[in-house]
Order: structure tokens, then C-alpha cells, then sequence
């Protein structure tokens, strides 16, 4: 079998994104405060926004958009791994 490069054609290398830069997570939960809590403990000394967002239909779920400062790809991934493998989190989109 063929393997492919990741500069075939058809085939996207992702986004070009220069660092620094202002990244925006949408965390979903349970809990406003679960989610400040979690955004605060993973993002640290780091200036953070964290405003609300949509509260779901049943009322049971609310989002919350976090907005960071990255300074680059291993940075912005492992937030995300961070933020998603707690288990105050739902989801991070």
C-alpha cells in the first residue's frame, strides 16, 4: 500500500498559525464554576478571559469561551489535553 505524505494533494498540512497568539477554547460542563476553576488551575500565572457562554436546553450543561495567550502548537495541544481529561469538563471545542 501507497503511504501517504502529508503534502499530497487533497491532503491538508493544517492551519498556519503564528505565535504568539490569543487561542479561544469553548469548555463545556456542569458548572460555571468547575469550569473557572479548571481553566484557572491548568492556565496558571497566565492572564486568562473567561466569559459565559450557552447554557444547554434542559439547563443541565452550560459553555464557557477561555481565551489564552499561546505561545505555540505543543503549548496549545497540551491545554487542550489538559483541559478535556478533567473531569469537571464534557468537552473543550
Amino acid at each position: 500500500m501507497k503511504k501517504l505524505s502529508a503534502h499530497a494533494p487533497g491532503i491538508s498540512p493544517g492551519p498556519k498559525i503564528a505565535y504568539p497568539c490569543r487561542w479561544q477554547y469553548r469548555i463545556i460542563g456542569e458548572s460555571r464554576a468547575e469550569i473557572r476553576r479548571v481553566a484557572e488551575r491548568y492556565v496558571r500565572e497566565r492572564p486568562l478571559v473567561l466569559a459565559a457562554a450557552n447554557v444547554s436546553s434542559g439547563g443541565r450543561y452550560v459553555s464557557m469561551n477561555l481565551e489564552v495567550t499561546v505561545l505555540g502548537d505543543e503549548e496549545r495541544l497540551e491545554l487542550y489535553r489538559l483541559l478535556a481529561g478533567d473531569p469537571a469538563v464534557r468537552v473543550v471545542l
